[in-house]
């Protein structure tokens, strides 16, 4: 469908170039003496080409942003966290997809004015071939300004599109940590950081600006210089007797067609910080994909293993957690151990469950569950959520019953066919349904990075027994900041200064001050 339309707008413009040659010839006729018929068809034949070629332009362009989405959004899924700034992600898959969506009609658009201006000198030639020649002697120097303003432009409107994805994930950085910066009292330096890039982006812009201003005035100042020696051509040759007053008129007309390309400025700059968007694009659907996870999950009984791992906080922790125990992490760096253990890959070392790396596990969603403290949930009804990325689900209503958020789910209107978009859920509800769509699949190990947070420390017990009576051989992994929290787990792992300080019960660790300042 997109090539079909991309195959009329062609179409389109070639008839409007038709269309526009043939107009100056049909005037020439009808001044001297000829009908005026072809110039109603061919002014009707301009004006409907251009109508039309708006409406298929504007077809083609949403088609080939809608593609050019689709395309940019799957790759950087794949491609994970990290690769690029979220912000910058969001700018090249917002404006530069859509900047870059107008290719095929600026293409279409520039072409097509070419055709007319190679046309115009052509049949120019064919009126009258010494006036064509005073003609050529400036095309040179209309293409030459074209051509400049073309390969300047391209490097201003690129610094631009740069400047303004950084800028982009400044401030999403900056959205993100909102109550942060509040709470430090930093918003004057936070705002002073975020907007570091204006001048670099005001400077691109400007730059922008004073090219098509160049442009502009150049083309402003050649157009009427040449058509003036093309009328003073044009009137020796009708002195001369070669040249009826209609051919003038012709003269005139295809003289202005063929100094067209100057008057692209629009069209030029477009197709600019088009092909700035399209190397940005490139940059995403170009970045090497990470290799498939193919690795089948081995029988074991959920033994946590990480050797040599450094990422964020963590620095070469060496450390073994046996299996189907229930572990409560705490200390500087818990959330980057939950990372690593969600199959985020580390900076450095291996993570692996029993005995295989979890990074390269193909069945990852039934074998490591995790649940985060603000989850998304995805899906277009409850189950849906639940139940997300789970290849064959189990009971979903009972890993709603032990998130403790079944009957609330049993009130909606349509129960658990009820669309998430008319499912209102308060901090600790949305956890637990977060809860329940990473217990849903059984997982041998359970990641709750702090998944319990919102809830009172009475749920938060109940949860944690309904777990562990839904799952009774999972190795259960909870970042927490509370001591009772911890109590409750097997063994706690403490982390200090990068490293695995202590993994004992809470009560061994508790008589140690340090460790109780953790809570505090």
């Amino acid at each position: 469908m997109e090539r079909g339309a991309a195959a009329v707008l062609v179409v389109v413009a070639l008839g409007g170039t038709v269309a526009a040659l043939v107009l100056p010839a049909a005037l020439a006729d009808a001044v001297n003496g000829g009908g005026v018929v072809a110039v109603a068809v061919a002014g009707v034949g301009v004006l409907v080409a251009e109508v039309l070629g708006l409406l298929v332009s504007a077809r083609v362009t949403a088609r080939t942003g809608a593609r050019l989405r689709g395309d940019v959004a799957a790759h950087l899924i794949r491609l994970g966290p990290g690769r690029f700034a979220d912000g910058d992600a969001i700018g090249r898959l917002t404006s530069d997809c859509a900047g870059a969506a107008q290719v095929t009609a600026l293409a279409v658009q520039l072409v097509s004015g070419a055709l007319v201006s190679v046309g115009a000198v052509v049949l120019l030639a064919v009126v009258d071939w010494r006036v064509a020649v005073v003609f050529l002697v400036a095309l040179p120097l209309a293409l030459m300004i074209a051509r400049s303003h073309l390969r300047i432009t391209a490097a201003d409107v690129a610094a631009y599109q740069s400047v303004t994805g950084e800028l982009g994930a400044r401030l999403l950085d900056a959205v993100r940590g909102i109550r942060t910066i509040a709470a430090a009292g930093v918003a004057d330096q936070e705002a002073e950081r975020v907007l570091r890039p204006l001048p670099s982006l005001s400077k691109a812009g400007a730059a922008i600006w004073r090219g098509q201003a160049r442009m502009v005035w150049r083309g402003g100042l050649l157009r009427p210089a040449v058509q003036v020696a093309v009328l003073v051509a044009a009137g020796f040759g009708l002195m001369a007797g070669r040249l009826a007053i209609g051919d003038v008129l012709a003269v005139l007309g295809y003289a202005t067609l063929g100094m067209g390309v100057v008057g692209q400025v629009s069209a030029l700059t477009g197709l600019a910080r088009s092909r700035a968007c399209a190397a940005r694009i490139a940059e995403v659907v170009d970045t090497p994909l990470p290799p498939t996870p193919e690795l089948p999950l081995p029988d074991g009984p959920g033994t946590v293993t990480l050797k040599d791992v450094s990422h964020g906080e963590l620095s070469s922790v060496d450390l073994t957690i046996p299996g189907g125990t229930s572990v409560a992490v705490v200390g500087p760096g818990a959330r980057d151990l939950a990372a690593v253990l969600a199959g985020i890959t580390p900076d450095a070392g291996t993570v692996l469950l029993d005995g295989a790396p979890i990074a390269d596990l193909r069945d990852r969603r039934n074998a490591v569950g995790v649940a985060f403290a603000r989850p998304v949930l995805l899906g277009a009804t409850v189950t849906d959520a639940v139940a997300y990325g789970v290849p064959q689900p189990t009971d979903v209503r009972a890993a709603c019953e032990a998130a403790r958020i079944a009957h609330l789910i049993d009130r909606l209107p349509s129960g658990y066919a009820t669309p998430m978009a008319d499912t209102p859920l308060s901090g600790g509800e949305a956890q637990r349904v977060g809860l329940a769509r990473a217990i849903t699949a059984h997982p041998r190990l359970l990641v709750l990075d702090e998944a319990t947070a919102a809830l009172d420390t009475v749920t938060e017990s109940e949860v944690d027994e309904a777990i562990a009576a839904l799952l009774p051989t999972a190795t259960r992994i909870t970042v927490t900041t509370r001591a009772g929290t911890a109590s409750r787990a097997d063994l706690v792992l403490w982390l200090a200064d990068g490293k695995a300080r202590a993994l004992a019960p809470h009560a061994t660790l508790w008589s140690n001050p340090e460790y109780r300042e953790v809570f505090t």
